[in-house]
């Protein structure tokens, strides 16, 4: 196998039983059924990046392209779920996902977005610093998100979606370093990896800090319409600041900024099982 070039990327995301991996303009999701057979599905999707010229523009990529994986990661979720349950559980129908996902949506928009804006209109008057009342709202938005994040651990289901997290990782690390796939080769990489959306979400928190505190006082209402607006903003800042990383990943500097993210999918990673790893080399063959 070449060595993969540095401009070259391959990702992906955990799934239910399953890791689906993406490259260029190839989709393809492995997933274990109860049967212990690894059953693909595979696409070609070309990103809308590539087909609208204007859509590729510094920051505006990121927010199309955090649009783009949502709804293509959702149809992989589905597909996973359609293929690991076994027949006598109930597998979700696709209305059912898509309410799942709208429910989601407005419960972490509440609990980021809501109740942090609330909590600043209530000390605003108490402290002049605006940096600093920004990044205590800040630290109230990441206690609630690491606090969701532990309470994941109490879940069998998502400790095993967490371990093939970690196959994903491996096995990428394992591509952009031109090793072979293959499981005692993908074994010796880390699970951590500086472009997973462990650290998107991060970076997006700390950014936020500095974008909201350009919003001055305003009251509660006004606050929790512009963070909302200011949204595909702060994704579009966060996404080329992960990218950044990924690429001067050997800087000092860089790892620094990368720590806290890196740090943080101790929570989101485990270290995979043979089996998992199999499936992670399955679908990143299926795409480079």
């Amino acid at each position: 196998m070449n060595k993969s070039k540095s401009n070259d990327i391959a990702g992906g995301q955990a799934l239910i039983e399953g890791v689906m991996m993406r490259h260029g303009d190839k989709i393809a999701s492995a997933v274990r059924a109860p049967n212990n057979e690894i059953v693909f599905q595979e696409r070609h999707y070309v990103p809308l990046t590539k087909r609208y010229k204007i859509l590729g523009i510094l920051f505006i990529r990121g927010t199309i392209t955090l649009f783009e994986m949502m709804f293509v990661g959702i149809k992989a979720l589905m597909f996973s779920a359609e293929v690991a349950l076994s027949e006598e559980e109930k597998k979700p129908k696709g209305w059912e996902m898509s309410l799942s996902f709208v429910i989601s949506f407005t419960v972490a928009i509440f609990f980021f977005v809501v109740v942090p804006a609330f909590f600043f209109t209530q000390i605003k008057h108490h402290i002049d610093n605006l940096l600093l009342l920004n990044l205590l709202e800040g630290c109230i938005r990441l206690s609630i998100f690491l606090c969701f994040l532990a309470s994941t651990l109490l879940l069998n289901d998502m400790r095993r979606v967490y371990m093939y997290h970690g196959a994903e990782h491996k096995t990428v690390f394992a591509w952009e370093n031109g090793q072979e796939l293959t499981v005692q080769n993908v074994k010796d990489f880390s699970t951590r990896h500086p472009r997973c959306g462990t650290s998107f979400i991060l970076f997006v928190m700390l950014i936020s800090i500095i974008v909201f505190s350009l919003l001055g006082r305003p009251d509660f209402i006004h606050r929790v319409f512009l963070k909302i607006l200011l949204m595909p903003v702060i994704a579009g800042i966060s996404y080329e600041a992960i990218r950044f990383t990924a690429k001067y990943s050997h800087s000092k500097l860089v790892q620094i900024l990368s720590w806290p993210g890196l740090a943080l999918q101790k929570i989101t990673t485990r270290e995979p099982d043979d089996s998992q790893i199999e499936v992670a080399i399955a679908a990143m063959k299926k795409v480079v």
